[in-house]
C-alpha cells in the first residue's frame, strides 16, 4: 500500500480509503459477517482510513463499526465520520449528535470529523448557529482529533469555506467526469495549496465508470499501451494527482477490494504518461456527452414514500443512453423496476412530494427527471398491467 501524508498533522494515510456507505446486505440489513470479513481483509492489506457517517445505511453504518471493530483493529485505522448538519438547528444539537456517534461506534474519539454535505448557503447558516465554535470545542475536548467538511456546492463557494477555518482536510466529489463539477479540479488544487488534505468521494460515480461502460469509451481505453480495466483507468487518474490524499471506495465485493488494493499499491503520483492522460480526457468527454442525469446512487433520496427505487431508475436511464443494447436495458427495467417481482414501484407512481429533492447532494430535480425515465421505459397502461400482474401472482400463492 502506498501512503500519503496529511500536511497539517503528518498522518500517513492509505491512498485507498474504505467507504462504509454500500456494505453488503442481507434481508434489508447490513450483513455483519460478510462486511466484517471484507473490512478486515482491506485493513490487513494496508487500508487505514475508514469512512462512515450518521446517514449511511439508515443510521446503521456507525453502529456496524461499533459492533465489529475490535480494539486491535481500532488501533490500526483512522475512523472518519460526519456531523448530520441538516438535523442541527443549534450548537447544542451538534454536540448531541457527536456524542451519539461516539456512543454508537463505541469509541472515545473520532480521528477525522467532517461537517457533512454542505454548500455555500448552508455553511452561512451553520456559522450563524455556532459551527465554528463547535469545531473548536470538540477539538479542545478531545472528542475529535482533526476536522474537515464534505462538499456538494459550487466552485466559487468552496474556496470561501476553505478560507473560513483552519481545516485539516476536506472531501469532494471528483472523477474523470467531474473535473468542472462542484469543487472540481480548481477546488482540489486550491484546497491543497492551503495545506488541506483532500479526500475523494465517488471516484467511479457510484460504479457507473466501472460497469456498463459505453463502447466508445472502451474503444478509447483499448488504444492505450497498457491493458487496464475500466475501474483501473478511473482510479489511476485520481491517484496520479499529487493533490489527492485518499481515494474512497464503497467496496462490497472481495474482487473489487482486491482490484482496488492492487491499483492503490502500484500507483504513485505523476506516474501516468501523457498518452494515458489524453486517453482519460477523451473518455471523460464521451461520458459527459452521453450521461443524462448526474446521479451517483448515494441513496440519500431514499426511502421513497411510494417505493420508487430512484437511484436504480436513474442508473438504468443513464445506461440506456450509454449502451448500444437498449432492448436489454428495457428488459432490466421491467425486471427490476416494475414491482411485479419486488416491492418497488414504477417511476410514474411518484407523487411529487419533494422529500427526495431536499436530500439530493447533486441538486437533481428528481420528480422532473423521473418523468423522463417514465417516457423511455413505461408503455401506456403499464401501471395497470403491473397491478394485474401482482394480483395474479398473489392469487397463485
Amino acid at each position: 500500500m502506498i501512503y500519503r501524508e496529511v500536511p497539517k498533522n503528518n498522518d500517513k494515510l492509505s491512498s485507498l480509503g474504505y467507504g462504509l456507505m454500500r456494505l453488503p446486505m442481507e434481508n434489508g440489513k447490513i450483513d455483519d459477517q460478510s462486511a466484517k470479513e471484507q473490512l478486515f481483509f482491506a485493513i490487513d492489506n494496508g487500508v487505514n482510513y475508514i469512512d462512515t457517517a450518521w446517514a449511511y445505511h439508515d443510521g446503521d453504518s456507525e453502529a456496524f463499526v461499533g459492533r465489529v471493530l475490535t480494539k486491535a483493529y481500532r488501533q490500526k485505522v483512522k475512523i472518519v465520520s460526519k456531523l448530520p448538519q441538516w438535523l442541527c438547528k443549534s450548537k447544542k444539537e451538534m454536540h448531541y449528535y457527536l456524542d451519539k456517534q461516539l456512543e454508537k461506534m463505541k469509541i472515545q474519539y473520532i480521528d477525522y470529523y467532517l461537517i457533512h454535505s454542505i454548500d455555500g448557503p448552508r455553511w452561512e447558516e451553520l456559522k450563524e448557529i455556532g459551527v465554528l465554535e463547535f469545531l473548536d470545542e470538540i477539538k479542545e475536548q478531545g472528542k475529535v482529533i482533526n476536522v474537515g467538511f464534505s462538499y456538494h456546492g459550487n466552485q466559487k463557494d468552496f474556496s470561501g469555506i476553505v478560507d473560513d477555518y483552519d481545516w485539516d482536510m476536506c472531501q469532494i466529489q471528483y472523477n474523470i467526469l467531474d473535473e468542472e463539477y462542484q469543487a472540481g479540479t480548481k477546488g482540489l488544487k486550491y484546497a491543497a495549496s492551503k495545506g488541506i488534505a483532500v479526500m475523494i468521494m465517488e471516484p467511479l460515480r457510484g460504479g457507473m465508470l466501472a460497469n456498463n461502460v459505453p463502447n466508445e469509451v472502451r474503444r478509447i481505453y483499448d488504444t492505450g499501451k497498457t491493458n487496464r480495466s475500466n475501474a483501473e483507468w478511473a482510479m489511476k487518474w485520481l491517484l496520479n494527482q499529487p493533490e489527492v490524499t485518499v481515494v474512497l471506495s464503497g467496496m462490497n465485493e472481495k474482487e473489487h477490494i482486491i482490484e482496488n488494493l492492487k491499483i492503490a499499491s502500484e500507483t504513485n503520483t505523476d506516474s501516468l504518461t501523457q498518452e494515458d492522460l489524453e486517453i482519460v480526457k477523451k473518455a471523460g468527454e464521451i461520458y459527459r456527452s452521453l450521461m443524462k442525469i448526474g446521479c451517483t446512487s448515494c441513496g440519500y433520496c431514499m426511502p421513497c414514500p411510494k417505493n420508487v427505487d430512484i437511484p436504480n431508475a436513474f442508473h438504468l436511464y443513464n445506461a440506456y443512453h450509454m449502451n448500444d443494447d437498449k432492448k436489454r436495458i428495457k428488459m432490466l427495467f421491467m425486471a427490476q423496476m416494475s414491482g411485479a417481482v419486488s416491492s418497488q414501484s414504477l417511476p410514474s407512481q411518484c407523487i411529487n412530494c419533494g422529500k427526495c429533492t431536499k436530500h439530493c447532494p447533486q441538486n437533481i430535480e428528481i420528480p422532473k427527471q423521473l418523468e423522463q425515465v417514465k417516457k423511455i421505459f413505461e408503455f401506456p397502461f403499464m401501471p395497470v398491467v403491473v397491478k394485474v400482474w401482482k394480483f395474479m401472482n398473489r392469487r397463485k400463492k
